[in-house]
């Protein structure tokens, strides 16, 4: 579907055309990934570009499986997920307080000068896919809790269930692809290699 993630922010990009040099709408970028994506957005519609950062809570058999979600404040738990499988309470803290400690060290080493200024600003939240919804939920939480005006969710692809739940949690949700079989994000690209932090700084900082 993709060729890599800058391929997919350009052809986002043509779908948020609307949006295009105006001073009343700033991109982020989820990171890592979805921060390349938020880039090739805001470079081709002349917008700002920062980030927010959600953290996933995986299960405790298997990362990858998401139980929930942090960002910021705000808190998003998959209560049916954590009884099938049967997750602790104590987990559940103790994984929270080990994510809220990379989000700590993220935001810091991503934006040194601090977070933009999101009130009564129209904000797009950009990923590279959104798979479980976990970490697109608790962002647009935490986006509205800093004072956003109106919130977009803006993604190459997802899965149709979580994308049918962020219609019902953004003001507007761009998707450009919604398959009818959906395993896993980097399915749909031709390249999907790991973002490094020093890439996000670069792309955050580009005259660095």
């Amino acid at each position: 579907m993709f060729a890599d993630r800058l391929n997919a922010g350009k052809k986002l990009a043509a779908a948020l055309e609307k949006y295009r040099n105006d001073p009343e709408v700033v991109v982020l970028g989820l990171p890592r990934g979805g921060v390349v994506v938020a880039a090739a957005v805001a470079r081709e519609l002349k917008l700002p570009l920062d980030i927010i950062v959600p953290r996933k809570i995986g299960s405790p058999s298997n990362p990858e499986v998401a139980i929930g979600a942090i960002a910021g404040k705000q808190v998003y738990l998959n209560r049916d997920i954590i009884r099938i499988l049967g997750v602790s309470e104590s987990y559940i803290q103790e994984e929270m307080a080990r994510q809220r400690k990379e989000a700590e060290r993220r935001t810091k080493l991503y934006q040194p000068r601090g977070k933009m200024d999101l009130v009564g600003k129209r904000t797009i939240l950009v990923d590279d896919g959104i798979a479980t919804g976990a970490t697109m939920a608790v962002s647009v939480a935490e986006a509205r809790f800093l004072g956003a005006a109106k919130v977009i969710v803006a993604s190459p692809v997802g899965s149709f269930e979580s994308i049918e739940w962020m219609k019902s949690l953004a003001d507007e949700v761009v998707c450009l692809h919604t398959p009818s079989s959906f395993q896993a994000v980097g399915q749909f690209y031709q390249f999907f290699d790991q973002t490094s932090d020093e890439e996000v700084i670069q792309l955050l900082n580009p005259l660095n």
